[in-house]
C-alpha cells in the first residue's frame, strides 16, 4: 500500500502539474499574435495622427485659401486610408506626399523622420552613401549629385539615375549596415547596388575661390544662417577690380532673411525688391533690410550669377531682384519656378511638414512660380555656366561667344 500510495500521490502531482502548466502555455501561445496586433494598431494611430495633422494644417494655414482648386475632403477620403494602412514610414510618407502632389506645389513636402534626422545631421560627420535625391512629378526620387569618394560614386551612380526600389530616403542610413538600392540608368536599365556607408564629413555650404586671377567666384548651397555675413566678410576690402561670381547652381534656396542679405551686398540699403502676399493678409513690400555682415555699404565690383535647375526658391528670388535691378548678368540655365516662401511644422512622430505659407512677386510684378528665371546667358552644359560668365563680365561680346543669349 505503501508504494501505491506514493504512485497515486506521484501521478496526482504530475497532472496537477500537469493542469498548472496548461494555461500558462495557452496563455503564451497567443502572446506573438497579440503584441503584432499592438503593434498593427499602435502603427495605424501614429499614421492617423500624421496624416491627420498634415491634412489640418494645408486646410488651415495654406497660402492659397482655394488650395489651387483641390477638393480637399476628397483629397482625403482618397489618401486616408493608404496612410492607415502604411506598413512603415516609407509608405506613409508616400501616401501623404502623393495627397500633397495634388496641390502642384514644389515645396509642398512632407519629411519622414529619418530624412529630418539626416537633414539636421547634414552639417556634421554621418554615414552616408553619397546620393543627393530630388523627388520627381511622378513621386519617385531622381539622383541629383554623387559624392566623389562615396560608396555611390565608387559603384558608378551617375546623376539622373532614378530609385527604382530598395532604400528611399524615408529610411535610415546606419554606419556598417549595408543599404539596398536599385537603381535605373536613364536608358532603363537596372543596376541593383549593395552599397555599404561611409562616414565623411560634411560639404563646406559656403566656398570663396580666388584661384582665377581678377575673379572672386563665392559659392553656396544653401541659404543657411551666417550666408550674409560670409559674404560680407568676403567682399570686404575686396579691390573694385575684381569681378565677383556668385555660384547657386546647387543651391536649394532657404531663409528669406539670407535672401535679402545678400542682396545688401550689392543693393543699396532699404531698397524694395519683391512682393509677398500670405493667406489673409495684405501685401507686404520687401527691402533690403537686412545687414551684408559687417559691410557697411554695397560693392560696386561688378557681378554675375550663375543659376540652373537645381537652382531653387531663395535661390531664384536673389537672381531675379538682381537681374530686374540691372545689377547682375544671370548666366546658366533656367532655375526651377519653385519660389513660395514656405515654413516647416513638426509632425507627430518626428517628421516634418514643409507647407507654403506665402507667395512671391517680383518689383516689377511677375510671379516666378513655376517659370522661374531666365539666365540672360544660356549655356549648353554646366560645366560651361562658369567660363561663360567670367567672359561676360570682362567682354559681353566674347560671352555670346560661349554661351547663347535668351529667346
Amino acid at each position: 500500500m505503501k508504494v501505491r500510495r506514493r504512485t497515486d500521490v506521484l501521478r496526482a502531482a504530475l497532472i496537477g502539474a500537469a493542469l498548472l502548466c496548461a494555461p500558462v502555455a495557452n496563455a503564451q501561445q497567443p502572446a506573438p499574435a497579440a503584441a503584432s496586433a499592438a503593434a498593427d494598431a499602435q502603427r495605424r494611430g501614429t499614421n492617423a495622427r500624421v496624416f491627420d495633422r498634415v491634412w489640418t494644417e494645408v486646410r488651415r494655414e495654406y497660402y492659397d485659401p482655394t488650395l489651387n482648386g483641390v477638393d480637399w475632403d476628397a483629397a482625403r477620403e482618397a489618401w486616408r486610408p493608404r496612410a492607415l494602412a502604411a506598413v512603415d514610414d516609407g509608405q506613409l510618407y508616400a501616401a501623404i506626399n502623393g495627397m500633397l502632389d495634388l496641390l502642384d506645389d514644389a515645396h509642398a513636402h512632407a519629411s519622414s523622420p529619418a530624412a529630418r534626422r539626416r537633414q539636421d545631421a547634414q552639417n556634421r560627420d554621418r554615414p552616408v552613401i553619397g546620393v543627393t535625391v530630388a523627388r520627381t512629378d511622378d513621386g519617385g526620387y531622381r539622383v541629383e549629385s554623387v559624392r566623389e569618394g562615396s560608396a555611390a560614386a565608387d559603384a558608378g551612380v551617375q546623376p539622373g539615375w532614378r530609385l527604382g526600389g530598395g532604400w528611399t530616403p524615408d529610411h535610415d542610413v546606419l554606419a556598417g549596415q549595408v543599404v539596398r538600392v536599385d537603381f535605373l540608368d536613364e536608358a532603363g536599365g537596372l543596376h541593383a547596388l549593395e552599397l555599404m556607408p561611409r562616414i565623411m564629413p560634411p560639404l563646406p555650404v559656403f566656398v570663396a575661390d580666388r584661384s582665377r586671377p581678377g575673379v572672386l567666384v563665392l559659392s553656396a548651397r544653401a541659404f543657411d544662417p551666417g550666408m550674409g555675413r560670409w559674404m560680407g566678410e568676403e567682399l570686404r576690402d575686396l579691390p573694385p577690380e575684381v569681378d565677383v561670381v556668385l555660384d547657386l547652381r546647387a543651391n536649394a534656396g532657404g531663409r528669406l532673411w539670407e535672401a535679402e542679405a545678400v542682396l545688401s551686398c550689392f543693393l543699396p540699403r532699404d531698397m524694395p525688391w519683391a512682393w509677398r502676399t500670405g493667406r489673409g493678409a495684405p501685401r507686404r513690400l520687401l527691402k533690403t533690410e537686412a545687414p551684408c555682415g559687417a559691410l557697411e555699404a554695397p560693392i560696386p565690383n561688378d557681378l554675375a550669377v550663375l543659376v540652373g535647375p537645381a537652382s531653387r526658391s531663395a535661390a531664384e528670388l536673389t537672381p531675379a531682384a538682381l537681374q530686374e535691378s540691372g545689377r547682375a548678368v544671370i548666366v546658366g540655365a533656367p532655375t526651377s519656378g519653385a519660389v513660395l516662401i514656405s515654413l516647416d511644422t513638426d509632425l507627430p512622430d518626428g517628421g516634418r511638414l514643409t507647407l507654403s505659407r506665402a507667395d512671391f512677386i517680383t518689383i516689377s510684378g511677375v510671379r516666378l512660380e513655376k517659370a522661374g528665371v531666365r539666365p540672360d546667358v544660356i549655356t549648353a552644359t554646366a560645366d560651361a555656366a562658369l567660363d561663360a560668365a567670367i567672359a561676360a563680365l570682362a567682354d559681353p561680346a566674347e560671352a555670346a561667344a560661349t554661351g547663347s543669349p535668351p529667346n
